[in-house]
């Protein structure tokens, strides 16, 4: 599975590029989105059954509906989340922020970077580029 962060300041654009990378990447295996939330919490929707389950200790609930699942861990632990992708035969794991993390990296704007390999690329050039991305 090749770990393909993405960082930037706040409103440089990560999402938008994330968004049309996602497409280009699907056309080469599957994709898995690890988005940092940073300073603004996930909210489950109130009063839902899974939420309560969660919110009564379950360490993973889990809601299964006609067309996807969603899943709610007890972790913040990155590795964790990048071993459940691997587990679950993710190709590419695109990650949303973490710009303390050590992996090569795009940079979307101006953050200046030790570990930036890709500054302000097109998606075709993220995947002329995978081999430059840390395996996982």
């Amino acid at each position: 599975m090749k770990i393909i962060p993405v960082t930037g300041l706040a409103n440089s654009g990560k999402t938008s590029f994330i968004r049309n990378l996602i497409p280009v990447l699907k056309s080469y295996g599957s994709v898995g989105v690890i988005k940092h939330l940073g300073d603004h919490e996930y909210r489950q929707e109130e009063g839902k059954d899974t939420t309560v389950f969660f919110e009564n200790g379950a360490d993973i609930s889990a809601g299964i509906d006609s067309g996807k699942s969603v899943v709610a861990l007890r972790t913040i632990d990155l590795d964790v989340i990048l071993l459940l992708f691997k587990q679950q035969g993710i190709d590419f794991a695109v990650i949303e922020g973490f710009k303390t993390r050590d992996f090569p990296k795009i940079i979307i704007g101006d953050l200046p970077s030790d570990t930036c390999i890709l500054r302000n690329p097109t998606a075709d050039q993220v995947v002329s580029s995978l081999t430059r991305f840390e395996d996982y």
